[in-house]
């Protein structure tokens, strides 16, 4: 199997919610409620596909700004969903990892996402990154902190400090890097999200809005991916002789 056809990870930014409520004439938080039901068909058009790891933009640093009534009703949403779907993780393999600073939130949401973490810990079927509170500078920042105690500590010299050393203090430490990332809605921009692991991401826009983005258009943006040739700094003679 050739370099261009080794798909593990896609992560996703799930935009465009908001405008399709708008479109139908509903609630910012009905939209939400629809893109939640659209997660459930693109973890399961995941598994059939067989991809070991699916990330989901879910909630940034900068979500907070939102109005404050949309921020409670997304907090209302993550916990009944937390709720609805924990035997859907058991049934089907999925271990649910959280990629964000759980801190900012109340109390008994972190403690439920963290017991959901432990019960999934064993499953392995397909890996679900969720990432909540979660900004790749502020990222960054945490990972080049934690390794400045470390240097201050003695455990780790500066000849050691490399890009993989850096790798390990994400919150992907232990995850190889999207293959692709899927944005919704148009947009054309990554919006501070997993700045380092994209670096050699294949990219992929569409206008479709998150709630109508179905399985059809999963396994078209899976395709489009397919197509492409990853060369990694290489030359295309190199990857023809590489597969």
């Amino acid at each position: 199997m050739g370099t261009k056809k080794i798909l593990q990870h896609v992560a996703i930014i799930m935009d465009g919610n908001g405008r399709w409520a708008k479109k139908q004439g509903l609630s910012r938080i009905a939209g939400h409620t629809k893109g939640a039901e659209t997660v459930k068909t693109i973890v399961k058009t995941a598994i059939k596909n067989k991809i070991q790891y699916l990330t989901l933009f879910a909630f940034s640093t900068e979500n907070w700004n939102r109005p404050e009534n949309e921020i409670k009703g997304l907090m209302n949403l993550l916990v009944e969903r937390m709720h609805s779907e924990r035997e859907e993780f058991t049934s089907r393999g999925i271990k649910l990892r959280i990629l964000g600073d759980l801190s900012k939130f109340p109390k008994h949401i972190q403690e439920m996402i963290n017991k959901l973490q432990e019960e999934t810990a064993q499953n392995s079927t397909l890996v679900l990154n969720i990432a909540l509170n979660y900004g790749g500078r502020c990222e960054i920042v945490r990972a080049a902190r934690e390794i400045s105690r470390q240097v201050l500590d003695g455990k780790i010299t500066l000849d050691h400090i490399d890009e993989k050393l850096f790798s390990r203090f994400l919150y992907t430490n232990d995850i190889p890097d999207p293959d692709l990332l899927i944005r919704t809605s148009g947009e054309l921009r990554i919006s501070n999200f997993l700045l380092w692991q994209l670096a050699y991401t294949e990219l992929y826009f569409t206008p479709v809005l998150w709630p109508d983005f179905d399985e059809t258009e999963f396994e078209k943006a899976l395709a489009d991916y397919y197509s492409r040739e990853r060369r990694f700094g290489k030359i295309s003679e190199q990857i023809q002789h590489d597969e």
